[in-house]
């Protein structure tokens, strides 16, 4: 590169360098005018509850009641289908996620020969159409296996003979091929990303049949297609707590919004999986991760309380770690008491770290979830109810599985697939309004303050 190639560089950097600033400027919104306007940011009421935009069979979330206008704390429930989330994870069996999607999509729990049926279905479609994982996956790695994702499920919308069409028959075919092949691009842009990036070697196994979701995760993302009972039934059940969350999660709300304009399957699915991707929706374990690592990092001794308490402290004062003064894994926006999820995955967490002799990593998390609520109550009230969410110990659970961490987004997202899609048909087939809200604007008021 020259001199003048070096100086016009140089210029654009510094130009676009104030430019930035003054975009940041002009986009930049005062908070004075939420609460002048009553505008309901985040579609967030003033007491943290969400604003209620439509309706939903698929799944509803519990965590507190309403009396005489009084907000009261309550353990939480989640439901799928109108069945509490321990009863199902009590009576699903061997294909437990299976049994999930299925009751997520038909309303109702299949019989034992109606789901070998399915799993014969779901069996037909998990490989990848020809030419598919050659061109798709393997000559465009991406460092991101959520990005790579997402860009195939774009991809398969040419695969597909009437993408665009919107008969429910249709949208079920897409949907299942979709649930199906999730697992297989998941496991297939992990291996690619390692081996391109990371200098690893390529293994590709081939989906499996009558192996189920989980079974066949394990048997593709491991060199030696080994894994036992215990983690197999321990990854059906992350699958199973991530498929359902209510229709206003981020992601399943962009399904509603986007299937409501009338777009294809692809699109999105797509959508809802740029969504997932975000740190403050499917990839917060990974941040608990990163918390949990920097408490190792800086304690000589994790198991001692008192001292853990008083960086959890720090942690929360924005001292420590990323400064963000955020105690990852904690709280959550609708569950106040407790999260039905942790509560259920906590129990299995104990159980693989015991067969697997990592006991005091388990008691860690366990301290930081009691010692936070003490922190908060110290600090906050008696009153002040704050539970471990399911991120706690989801990130945990997937490295005692000895799963990547660039795997555990995609991982959610394979789970939350089958919900997606029955939120888009709800949509489709309930609501034929394009969803559009209303946005004020703020020319006349923000004139005076833009120079």
């Amino acid at each position: 590169m020259d001199t003048k190639d070096w100086l016009i560089r140089d210029l654009k950097e510094d130009w676009l360098e104030e430019r930035a600033v003054r975009v940041e400027e002009v986009n930049k919104i005062g908070k004075k005018y939420y609460k002048q306007y009553d505008i309901k940011q985040g579609l967030r009421n003033s007491d943290g509850t969400g604003v209620v935009v439509g309706f939903t069979k698929i799944g509803s979330v519990h965590g507190y009641t309403y009396c005489d206008g009084v907000k009261t704390s309550i353990e939480g429930k989640l439901f799928y289908r109108d069945i509490e989330i321990e009863e199902l994870v009590k009576n699903t069996g061997e294909f437990g996620f299976e049994s999930i999607v299925y009751l997520l999509l038909f309303g109702e729990m299949p019989d034992e020969e109606e789901l070998k049926k399915f799993n014969a279905i779901l069996d037909g479609f998990r490989k990848l159409p020809t030419h598919f994982t050659e061109n798709t996956i393997l000559k465009s790695p991406s460092r991101d296996v959520m990005n790579k994702l997402q860009r195939a499920i774009l991809v398969l919308y040419s695969y597909d003979e009437k993408p665009d069409c919107l008969d429910i028959d249709r949208i079920l075919i897409q949907s299942l091929k979709l649930i199906a092949r999730f697992p297989t691009i998941i496991s297939y842009g992990f291996q690619a990303k390692a081996h391109y990036f990371d200098d690893q070697s390529l293994y590709l196994h081939n989906p499996k049949n009558e192996l189920g979701t989980a079974a066949n995760i394990l048997h593709m993302i491991r060199a030696n297609n080994e894994y036992t009972q215990l983690e197999k039934d321990t990854l059906d059940l992350l699958l199973i707590l991530h498929a359902e969350h209510g229709g206003g999660n981020n992601s399943a709300f962009t399904t509603h919004v986007v299937s409501s304009s009338g777009t294809d399957t692809y699109s999105a699915v797509g959508a809802a999986v740029g969504s997932l991707k975000g740190p403050k929706h499917g990839g917060a374990n990974l941040r608990v991760k990163a918390m949990v690592d920097n408490i190792k990092d800086n304690l000589d001794n994790y198991s001692d309380k008192k001292e853990l308490k008083k960086y959890l402290k720090k942690i929360l004062k924005g001292e420590v770690f990323d400064q963000k003064g955020l105690i990852y894994g904690m709280g959550h926006a609708v569950y106040t008491k407790s999260d039905p999820r942790a509560v259920i995955l906590k129990r299995k967490s104990k159980e693989l770290a015991a067969a697997k002799g990592r006991l005091q990593e388990f008691e860690l998390y366990d301290n930081i979830e009691s010692l936070t609520k003490e922190i908060f109550k110290e600090e906050r009230g008696e009153d002040c109810e704050i539970c471990a969410n399911v991120d706690l110990y989801s990130g945990f659970v997937y490295q005692l599985l000895n799963i990547p961490e660039e795997l555990f987004t995609p991982l959610f997202a394979t789970a939350r697939v089958a919900s997606w899609c029955a939120h888009r048909i709800e949509q489709l087939v309930s609501d034929h309004k394009i969803i559009r809200p209303a946005y004020k604007s703020l020319k006349n008021e923000e004139k005076c303050t833009i120079r």
